[in-house]
């Protein structure tokens, strides 16, 4: 295996930085660098090797650390761009955690390489817009985080400059306050915190079909069961019957007037109206429940579900395979996936009433299609400040999708699709009030002023001829269309 120190690191830093003497020279646009030194030969997605691991912020020294490596990933892993799983290890082989970035304590972690997102940001702004709208319902030592966090970073494999990729922590038992199992006087093992994801689109996926009895639990060892993933904890016994009973309780043979009884015990209504309307506002495409991780806390005091999302690459307007997805999101899109079949189908609890009222309170805030267009310039001034996009374009373009020389032109046409989208929504929600045409409301010779989202005064020679879109009235919402 090809070694490198922290002087070449170093040495990576001054050419980022254009400074021929090897220091970082305290440009506050430079992002970290992070260099792994491992035997590429080697390296695949099934088992992890040995590996460094090293990160320099600017202004900070090289933090080096032994790590196990792999590729992470399923259909992503056919990219030249791979992600990374790693792990960070003692001379003995034993966990170390570290707190990279101020994210937490952790010895798992993920370089994402984003592949085949073309503005290389969509899950990052997801993540961090699910974590302002949702958090765990019971405490956890992470503030009550249900996503995690990241640190968009430029990376060297064994010195060769590999690209922007983001460094982010993983859901897991300690994120989410899993419990672990517990010992009892007689040496066995009792099952509490319990994580599931979804692997694959299937029948399996969408709960609410009694067609689990023909999967074969953990085959091969694996710790699958048909189209689930086990996460937490390691293979024992019994730790499929949960999600189980879940699927059978969001069956057909549970009758309505069972279920309106009973759900609250399965999922936390909070938690599902939140992901269902985050979903739906930016678009999120293949996440329920494929890519999204179904988990409880302590499976002996409640067999409570809360959702997580995982993997939104395809959201904003992006599709799985990179491409454009100019479709926008309807509010029956999930009628055909327990629970909401029943909560949003047939209203209930209410539930689809709950939904217009989560989208109310947050569609003149978090999904306001200017603090959507901040969090995307932010990241854009970020990336492009720094020279990463330029490299990027550089080093990967076309492979495996095009880039735009200029990040802002990608960023652009998410703003456009968001847009589209958002008012799509509010007509669907029912807010705001809709008109045929502003003139309904206020004509050329009106003393009412109209302006944008953005703020910006409409001339009473220019209401004729508004385009369609958001104005404001009166301090009301109202849609030209």
């Amino acid at each position: 295996m090809k070694r490198i120190c922290s002087v070449l690191l170093a040495v990576m830093l001054a050419i980022v930085n254009g400074n021929a003497n090897g220091k970082v020279n305290g440009d506050e646009n430079c992002l970290p660098l992070v260099n792994l030194t491992v035997d590429t030969a080697l390296l695949n997605r099934n088992h992890y090797i040995e590996g460094v691991i090293e990160i320099t912020e600017e202004g900070m020294e090289t933090a080096r650390y032994l790590c196990w490596l792999r590729y992470r990933g399923s259909s992503s892993t056919e990219c030249d761009k791979k992600s990374f799983a790693v792990k960070l290890h003692d001379e003995a082989g034993e966990d170390v955690d570290a707190n990279i970035f101020g994210i937490r304590e952790e010895n798992s972690w993920i370089l994402d390489a984003m592949a085949i997102d073309r503005t290389r940001m969509r899950n990052r702004v997801c993540f961090d817009i699910w974590n302002e709208m949702s958090r765990t319902p019971y405490e956890t030592k992470y503030e009550n985080r249900n996503g995690t966090e990241g640190v968009f970073v430029e990376l060297y494999v064994n010195g060769e400059y590999h690209g922007l990729y983001c460094l982010s922590d993983k859901v897991d038992r300690k994120l989410l306050g899993l419990k672990k199992p517990k010992s009892g006087d007689d040496g066995e093992l009792t099952v509490r915190g319990l994580m599931y994801k979804g692997d694959a689109w299937n029948d399996y996926t969408d709960i609410y079909l009694l067609s689990y009895g023909n999967g074969n639990e953990n085959q091969n060892g694996n710790g699958k069961w048909n189209a689930w993933e086990l996460q937490y904890p390691d293979e024992t016994l019994g730790v499929w019957q949960p999600l189980k009973n879940l699927i059978k309780f969001c069956s057909e043979q549970t009758e309505d007037e069972e279920f309106m009884a009973s759900y609250q015990d399965y999922f936390y209504t909070e938690n599902l109206a939140d992901y269902v309307v985050f979903t739906l506002a930016l678009h999120v495409g293949d996440n329920m429940y494929k890519n999204t991780f179904l988990s409880v806390a302590d499976i002996t005091k409640g067999h409570r579900f809360m959702i997580t999302p995982w993997d939104m690459d395809m959201s904003l307007g992006g599709h799985w395979n990179g491409k454009y997805n100019e479709g926008l999101s309807d509010v029956n899109q999930y009628n055909n996936r327990a629970p909401f079949n029943r909560l949003i189908g047939k209203n209930l609890g209410g539930f689809a009433d709950k939904l217009a009222d989560t989208w109310m309170a947050y569609c003149t805030s978090l999904f306001a299609p200017e603090n959507i267009s901040r969090r995307l310039d932010r990241y854009e001034k970020l990336l492009t400040a720094s020279g990463a996009w330029e490299r990027e374009y550089a080093k990967w373009n076309g492979n495996p999708v095009p880039l735009k020389e200029h990040l802002g032109d990608e960023v652009d046409y998410v703003k456009k699709w968001y847009a589209k989208n958002y008012e799509s929504l509010c007509l669907q929600f029912g807010t705001p009030p809709v008109t045929i045409g502003i003139a309904n409301v206020v004509g050329p010779d009106s003393p009412e002023a109209v302006y944008t989202l953005d703020g910006r005064k409409v001339h009473a020679s220019d209401v004729s001829s508004l385009r369609k879109g958001l104005y404001v009235v009166k301090g009301r919402k109202i849609l030209v269309k």
